[in-house]
């Protein structure tokens, strides 16, 4: 893209020479975005963070910051700042002093990293707890003030890894707000690593989803959540049904669905008739139909329940549509009336069946 300010292209990482722990991935950041490598652990997006960073050699590629190569620029003359999940912080410093560090290593006048270091805790909260040491607070408060160390130099780029893994819940899910909060404050270009799909659907600008050692889809989080380009990233993201079908007529969207039946998916392409796809169906698009109401704009089958999980605002039916399994979430429904063995009619919109093409046998 032409607004690119971190450029990466053909990035390939190995350690052995023979296996690539990163296979020739490119992605461009924009100045000021937010981007979420996602993946499950071996896939190549710590690996690449670290390479940005300068932690780690790159095998191959092209590595840029604002149009300059990176390749051969060790990673303390970088200006790329680091949020890693064990915090990282010093025990022996108190947590002003641990945010002053990366500015005393700069050589920063003695006034200026006062001012900094105040200004940086006052951005995520912690003030009061300047003269205080890590271990005197609490694991969401530790991870502020390495988060606080990190940007008061105020990098070109942020880098966090994984930096919420070790806090509970609650803990994680008022970190996730407050790092979006401190990047719309501040608007440093921020590249955040996670194998949650929650927190890169909440925090994200982007969502970069690795596999493999390659990028499998880049795409805000929205689009990639409803038009997955591929099944693993559709698996990845979100609760999934998969139908494997033969599209009839791209045109229109018809599809065989095996020996289920003929079907509708959101498709208006013609090129894809005759060919084999993965109907993707998410589970809170299945509806219930009651035998006398209207189905009119409906692909209707019946399902067989093979049991439920009530979550109290919600039930997970999990069942069977002919031989394929098939998972329906259903809001303010008793598990009661979805017993095992009973039968559900069912139907969903042609517009919520997004068509992944498959290879063919």
């Amino acid at each position: 893209m032409s607004d690119a300010y971190l450029h990466l292209k053909n990035v390939v990482k190995s350690y052995d020479g023979r296996i690539n722990a990163v296979d020739g991935i490119s992605i461009d950041v924009r100045r000021g975005e937010f981007l979420t490598l996602l993946g499950p652990s071996g896939s190549g997006k710590t690996t690449t963070l670290m390479m940005i960073a300068g932690f780690e050699d790159m095998t191959a590629g092209t590595l840029e910051l604002d149009g300059h190569s990176l390749a051969d620029v060790k990673p303390y003359r970088r200006n790329i700042g680091m949020v890693f999940q064990n915090y990282a912080l010093f025990p022996h410093m108190t947590n002003a002093r641990n945010v002053a560090f990366p500015l005393k290593m700069r050589k920063f006048p003695k006034e200026e990293i006062e001012s900094r270091v105040d200004k940086a805790l006052a951005l995520v909260g912690l003030s009061a707890f300047a003269d205080k040491f890590p271990r005197e607070i609490s694991g969401g408060q530790q991870q502020r003030v390495a988060l606080a160390r990190g940007l008061v130099f105020e990098p070109d780029v942020l880098l966090l890894d994984e930096p919420l893994g070790a806090l509970d819940k609650n803990l994680r899910e008022q970190m996730q707000v407050e790092i979006r909060r401190i990047h719309r404050e501040v608007g440093i270009t921020t590249i955040y690593v996670t194998h949650d799909q929650t927190e890169a659907m909440t925090m994200s600008d982007r969502i970069a989803v690795f596999n493999n050692g390659k990028i499998e889809q880049v795409a805000p989080p929205l689009e990639m959540y409803l038009r997955p380009a591929t099944h693993f990233v559709g698996n990845f993201i979100g609760d999934s049904n998969f139908l494997e079908a033969t599209v009839i007529d791209g045109a229109s969207g018809k599809l065989a669905l095996g020996a289920i039946g003929e079907s509708f998916g959101n498709c208006a392409d013609a090129g894809l008739t005759g060919r084999p796809v993965h109907a993707l169906i998410r589970p809170e698009n299945i509806h219930l139909i009651a035998s006398d109401s209207v189905s009119a704009g409906l692909n209707v089958f019946d399902m067989e329940v093979e049991g439920s999980v009530n979550y109290g605002d919600s039930v997970l039916i999990i069942g069977r549509l002919g031989d394929a399994p098939l998972r329906i979430r259903v809001p303010g429904v008793s598990a009661g009336a979805v017993d095992a063995g009973s039968q559900l009619h069912i139907g969903w919109r042609k517009e919520d069946v997004h068509l992944i093409p498959r290879a063919e046998n």
